[in-house]
């Protein structure tokens, strides 16, 4: 390609204009070919991280082009790409409407999911140890310090806790996951959200150990006797982790599952009213899992060009047309069909500079 440029910025003249003509088509098309298979940069939320790999690989074998996804928060997600850094970014928490227009950014809801307590507790069965809202509040505000405390010796009849400390792990990074854990308990315990609140890098009360992205806290889980730490649903199922039940809204204790979600979407508005920014946070329903959250992309709403931005969107409109098969099975919910239809037509507000509408339909 530089080649072909150089050769014709030198020497026009002494090219037949049949040749030059093909010469400049041939370097067009070469041109797009390269837009088109250049790898697809996204970056942030490490919640759907998983998922997102499989669509990935899928899409590469479907369509040839390659997409690399790095799981690095869902903060960085955001800053990513606002400074346009990779060509999508990853998000568990929202934007506003006022933050997407400042920073000139489209965002798409994926599919839903959900945080789960996880311990390591020798000695107590798997999917055995049960919670309430409240008492996982205290534990992570470092009221609970022991595990064989009367509380929750109280909440957990037949079973012998352990008498060792409980070792807090949390998300090193800012954190969706981290955010749709804390305004849980912020909307269960009012000490909680006196103390703690609701973010994506709370202070956390005391000492505790950092652990970096869904991964690394399950090292960090499982290394430890006597932590307490909390991941996606997928990573439970992945790495055979103890998950804690929780009592919902309704008073069933539950335990985290895709159907657990699917009850929480439906008894939200975000089946209810088409409306993707509808809270999943301890809503009602006898199944409904406390502390589910839909997992979100962002990405560039006026690219310099059509072509720059159309392998993106491509790649992400793909998604809603093959993601529910794919996403079955791996820990996460797909969106309601009806909201999916409706979501098409945000890919339509993507406007380049150059004032055309990126082709997101074409493979």
């Amino acid at each position: 390609m530089l080649r072909v440029r150089y050769f014709l910025f030198r020497s026009p003249m002494r090219l037949p204009s049949r040749l030059l003509a093909r010469l400049l088509c041939a370097a067009a098309l070469f041109s797009s070919l390269a837009v088109a298979h250049a790898e697809i940069t996204g970056a942030g939320a490490t919640f759907p991280s998983l998922v997102y790999a499989r669509w990935a690989e899928a899409y590469a074998k479907s369509s040839g082009q390659t997409v690399a996804y790095k799981p690095t928060g869902s903060g960085d997600g955001v800053k990513q790409i606002s400074a346009r850094s990779v060509k999508f970014g990853a998000s568990d928490s929202p934007l506003s409407a006022a933050e997407l227009g400042q920073r000139h950014l489209v965002q798409i809801p994926m599919l839903v999911g959900g945080v789960v307590p996880v311990v390591n507790l020798p000695g107590v069965p798997e999917g055995r140890l049960q919670l309430t809202g409240d008492l996982l509040a205290d534990i992570l505000a470092g009221r609970i310090r022991v595990w064989n405390d009367v509380r929750l010796i109280a909440m957990n009849p037949g079973i012998t806790l352990p008498a060792l400390p409980v070792h807090r792990v949390v998300r090193a990074e800012k954190s969706g996951t981290t955010e749709g854990l804390t305004r849980y308990l912020s909307a269960v315990s009012g000490a909680f959200s006196s103390e703690v609140g609701t973010s994506q890098l709370p202070s956390w009360p005391g000492e505790v150990e950092r652990a970096e992205g869904n991964d690394g806290m399950v090292k960090a889980v499982k290394a430890t006797p006597g932590a307490l730490g909390y991941v996606s649903f997928d990573r439970v199922q992945q790495s055979r982790l103890n998950a804690v039940r929780l009592r919902n809204a309704a008073g069933h204790w539950v335990a985290a599952s895709e159907s657990g979600f699917s009850a929480a979407i439906a008894a939200s508005d975000l089946a209810r009213q088409g409306d993707d920014l509808a809270p999943l946070i301890n809503r009602d329903g006898a199944d409904s899992w406390p502390i589910t959250m839909t997992s979100f992309v962002l990405i560039d709403a006026k690219p310099a060009k059509s072509d720059d931005a159309s392998p993106v969107m491509r790649f992400i409109y793909w998604c809603f047309l093959h993601g529910d098969d794919l996403t079955r099975g791996t820990g996460f919910a797909p969106l309601p069909l009806r909201l999916q239809s409706r979501l098409a037509a945000r890919f339509s507000t993507v406007r380049a500079q150059d004032g055309k509408v990126p082709d997101y339909l074409a493979m």
